[in-house]
């Protein structure tokens, strides 16, 4: 099991910058995947980006330039540096983990940490 903490979200002005921070304790050895989520009111859960411990990246077409994804492998966190931030980016951000234990993937999921982008 993987328990995660996220932190860094609030309340920022359009067109301004935000960090948000996920740090990862329990069975830490087993993660193969970090990432982070998001769901606007109203629409599902998409991805914003994911990283593996090795550094491959992947990010949602419309977030690339804007956003970046990076880790810490020592201190098991992942983070999300969000730029340019524009009233369409508010939404809950979810810190998730997939985790490989004896051949089966697990996901865990953060608590979900609030992002509102004002005009």
């Amino acid at each position: 099991q993987v328990q995660l903490v996220e932190s860094g979200g609030g309340l920022v002005q359009s067109g301004g910058s935000l960090r948000l921070s996920c740090a990862a304790s329990g069975s830490i050895f087993s993660i193969i995947v970090m990432g982070w989520y998001r769901q606007a009111p109203g629409k599902q859960r998409e991805l914003v980006a994911t990283i593996t411990t090795g550094g491959n990246t992947n990010y949602a077409d419309s977030l690339k330039g804007r956003f970046t994804i990076s880790r810490d492998n020592s201190k098991n966190t992942v983070d999300l540096q969000m730029s340019s931030l524009k009233p369409e980016d508010t939404a809950v951000y979810y810190c998730s983990v997939i985790t490989r234990i004896r051949d089966q993937n697990s996901r865990s999921w953060g608590q979900g940490t609030q992002v509102t982008v004002s005009s």
